[in-house]
């Protein structure tokens, strides 16, 4: 399997666990010191992103992970897709479409997602010159 097969399996396996609230599942998929960016540049480490789902802060009911292009440096990954979610947080909407980066280590034979980092989508903020 090459490099970019297994980013893209390791990438469904998170926005499904993420769906599922399985703080286990998303905890085994990161590293230690694994740290999100959240769409409006919130940070938070490991500890405090799991901790979103057994508050039950954090409802996800459905999470897809699009247009991904992966990109591989030896034991560094990183990816850039969209991420499209219905959720809930602490009982407010929480949907969105974001442009993801995810950052991936070799970890042994398992890769593991090191850092998120999420941007609203938007339009190009100036016209780029051809």
């Amino acid at each position: 399997m090459t490099t970019e097969q297994q980013i893209l399996e390791r990438g469904k396996q998170w926005a499904d666990a993420e769906v599922r609230g399985d703080v286990a599942a998303l905890d085994a998929l990161t590293t230690d010191d694994f740290t999100l960016v959240g769409p409006v540049g919130f940070v938070l480490d490991k500890q405090q992103w799991l901790a979103r789902y057994p508050s039950g802060g954090l409802v996800t009911q459905r999470l897809d992970w699009t247009d991904v292009a992966v990109r591989s440096y030896g034991t560094t990954a990183v990816s850039v897709g969209v991420h499209s979610q219905e959720a809930q947080f602490q009982g407010n909407p929480a949907n969105g479409r974001f442009r993801v980066t995810h950052i991936w280590v070799k970890d042994g034979e398992q890769w593991r997602l090191a850092g998120q980092h999420l941007s609203p989508i938007g339009g190009m903020p100036f016209e780029v010159q051809r």
